[in-house]
């Protein structure tokens, strides 16, 4: 039988990475890791402290913060996902970590069951981009951490990652298919909508004001902008299994759920070749937050 994962289990630990292991742990190493690192770093971590991971997806700060912490630091794993604390807890359990572990199912705008001002630093990557109701998740940061903690965040600022181009398709210069790209382009909108959707509602500024508003004496930011006249080249199989966030399927189910199998043809003859050599624009827009007093 099957076992079946909710979506942010099966988006983090699959499609995420469009099922390729090889290319997940390529994505670890050139991308992610540096995240980890960066944001604990900004995090001073004291050894013995006890740190919330709040949106803790698969462990990947919270198990970086553990090798930090020392043998007494302590780390609280939250998530809207059973699934990913499951996972979690079996991780840590395999390791021999579990005793330094706690596992709380909660959303990063209402943090319940973690007691107010009992924890020492919070850390959270890429998880207010899924909140509506950012203020709450800030007022809930301010209400768990104690006096002189400590929030160390990191956000993609995706309204400056996606410019409103409507020749282009992920990047990639689809003038030429342009009534089969906005066939697609309309599926994606219907399943997303872009005018409510908490992945484009705020930008670095927001972020700051947010924590100021929060109560937060001393805030630092730091922006990192890219744009690039070319993308990792990628495998098509593998193009059509991903998707860029858990709210939306991979492209290869939506192509045959839109497209007429000519229009899926003449879309695979112009695109897989841009997929395929990297010839299309990539944007990167990244935040990295600290907050405390």
């Amino acid at each position: 039988m099957t076992e079946t994962r909710d979506q942010w289990h099966r988006w983090l630990l699959d499609v995420r990475h469009g099922g390729d292991t090889a290319y997940r742990e390529q994505m670890l190493s050139a991308g992610l890791y540096p995240v980890r690192d960066r944001l604990l770093d900004l995090a001073k971590l004291d050894p013995g402290a006890t740190l919330l991971d709040v949106g803790c997806g698969d462990g990947l700060i919270a198990f970086g913060a553990l090798d930090r912490l020392g043998r007494w630091g302590r780390v609280i794993f939250s998530d809207v996902s059973q699934d990913l604390l499951d996972h979690c807890r079996a991780t840590a359990t395999a390791s021999g970590q579990a005793s330094r572990c706690e596992f709380v199912r909660a959303g990063a705008d209402r943090l319940t069951g973690i007691a107010d001002a009992s924890v020492d630093v919070v850390t959270t990557r890429s998880v207010l981009i899924y909140v509506k109701d950012k203020a709450s998740a800030f007022a809930e940061f301010r209400r768990v951490l104690r006096p002189g903690g400590r929030v160390s965040l990191f956000e993609p600022i995706n309204v400056l990652m996606h410019a409103r181009d409507p020749g282009r398709l992920g990047g990639y210069d689809v003038s030429p298919i342009a009534p089969i790209a906005a066939k697609l382009a309309g599926r994606f909108n219907q399943i997303q909508p872009a005018g409510d959707d908490p992945m484009v509602d705020f930008d670095d500024r927001d972020l700051v004001r947010l924590a100021e508003q929060a109560g937060f004496t001393e805030v630092g930011l730091e922006l990192q902008v890219t744009v690039s006249a070319t993308r990792t080249p990628c495998p098509w199989d593998r193009f059509l299994r991903m998707s860029g966030n858990p709210r939306v399927p991979p492209l290869g189910e939506v192509l045959s759920d839109v497209l007429t199998e000519s229009e899926v043809a003449e879309f695979t003859a112009h695109m897989r070749p841009l997929v395929e050599s990297g010839e299309g624009i990539e944007r990167r827009a990244v935040a990295y937050l600290t907050a405390g007093g």
